[in-house]
């Protein structure tokens, strides 16, 4: 059952006594909603596969670096696009129908400080459109032209990724989980949880592999230096 705010407005967000006075329904399903954000998602990864396996000057990419790529190509999607759109129109979302605003809708029934413009996600999901969006789409274009800094960009991003996720179930967390209904096997566990989760698992295994090679790097590096002196 919807919640009734002071003003009567009826909403799907908790806390139950949360006050969103311009909020206006989702006319559009929660299937089509998901339908939309997996199969963009999908066919960025896809393409990008396809991409990664082409054979250039440099050789054929590895299995685990191509995966990697469409990771980077999916996170360029969704920061540049869907978090974007919220840096950009967060104080309207409640009452606007646009089908990026109903995403944001959607989704805020895991986290609705979302649709109430908290300030802790207007400012993480800025700097996340602003910065690891486009790096994201470079960090591909890097590693396809095999550019010497391209695992320092991956080390970038991920840090980048894993500092904002981990601020962003930190931050809930002190606020005892009131923004979902906690335990809600959609709303909470596959939308606040599972869904945010792979910014921090990912990016974790991305961050070792960027540690490893650079590390390596930098040892190879040290070697001219040793035996000079």
């Amino acid at each position: 059952m919807d919640a009734s705010s002071a003003t009567g407005v009826l909403h799907p967000y908790w806390p139950r006594d949360l006050l969103i006075p311009t909020y206006v329904a989702n006319d559009r399903p929660m299937s089509e909603i998901l339908v939309f954000l997996f199969s963009v998602s999908g066919l960025f990864l896809l393409v990008t596969w396809l991409i990664t396996g082409q054979k250039g000057t440099t050789g054929r990419l590895g299995a685990w670096r191509r995966l990697a790529l469409c990771w980077f190509a999916v996170c360029g999607f969704i920061h540049c696009v869907i978090e974007g759109w919220f840096s950009l129109y967060y104080d309207i979302i409640p009452g606007d129908q646009s089908f990026l605003s109903q995403l944001w809708k959607e989704y805020s029934k895991g986290d609705s400080r979302y649709v109430i413009a908290d300030n802790f996600t207007v400012c993480m999901e800025t700097v996340t459109a602003s910065l690891w969006g486009p790096f994201s789409f470079w960090a591909i274009y890097a590693f396809l032209t095999r550019k010497s800094y391209r695992f320092v960009l991956q080390l970038v991003i991920s840090l980048g990724q894993l500092y904002g996720a981990v601020l962003y179930f930190y931050t809930e967390h002190r606020d005892g989980y009131a923004h979902s209904e906690l335990g809600h096997p959609v709303y909470f566990w596959f939308y606040f949880v599972f869904m945010n989760v792979l910014w921090i698992i990912i990016p974790l295994v991305l961050i070792v592999d960027a540690w490893r090679h650079l590390s390596d790097a930098q040892t190879h590096a040290d070697k001219p230096k040793s035996k000079r002196n």
